[in-house]
């Protein structure tokens, strides 16, 4: 939820910024949301790699379930840092204007990458939750990285119109 809010966050100050043609200022604001959302997601990563069985014990006394829970949260302390960029990114991306490039990204990411990706490591070579968990931490890994790139082209674009329009 923090990084879902710092992504309204960014579409605001973004787009604000953009409105009244301060585009050093939108650019600033969007790369500082990312920021911001890696942050705190690096520090969400950290406390699953530090504490599986622990937070895995606040759900469940029962060893299988707290196996289970520590592995799955391993994996999730990997997508974190991806997950929170992927949504900071949507909300910088959509204070520009662009809304397309991240529903395309999602799609391609999770059905066409992610989705089988799981598929294939839960059921074909037995990997279980664990894998499907892997193939969503790899459909995150491919969204979070070409939303980032896409936020990179649109703050070039951004400057590149800041440009033309004072000479």
């Amino acid at each position: 939820m923090v990084p879902l809010g710092i992504s309204s966050a960014a579409a605001v100050r973004v787009g604000q910024n953009l409105g009244r043609e301060d585009a050093a200022s939108a650019r600033r604001a969007g790369w500082a949301a990312i920021l911001i959302g890696l942050c705190f997601m690096t520090c969400s990563g950290l406390a699953f790699v530090s504490m599986p069985r622990l937070i895995a014990r606040a759900f469940s006394a029962d060893p299988n379930v707290i196996a289970i829970g520590a592995s799955l949260l391993m994996v999730a302390a990997a997508f974190q840092l991806f997950d929170g960029l992927q949504v900071v990114a949507t909300g910088a991306l959509r204070g520009a204007g662009d809304t397309r490039t991240p529903m395309i990204a999602n799609f391609v990411a999770y059905w066409l990458i992610g989705l089988p990706v799981g598929c294939v490591l839960a059921f074909y070579l037995h990997w279980g939750a664990v894998g499907i968990w892997i193939g969503l931490c790899v459909g995150l890994m491919s969204v979070g990285s070409v939303l980032l790139l896409a936020w990179h082209r649109a703050e070039l674009k951004i400057r590149h119109e800041t440009k033309s329009q004072v000479a």
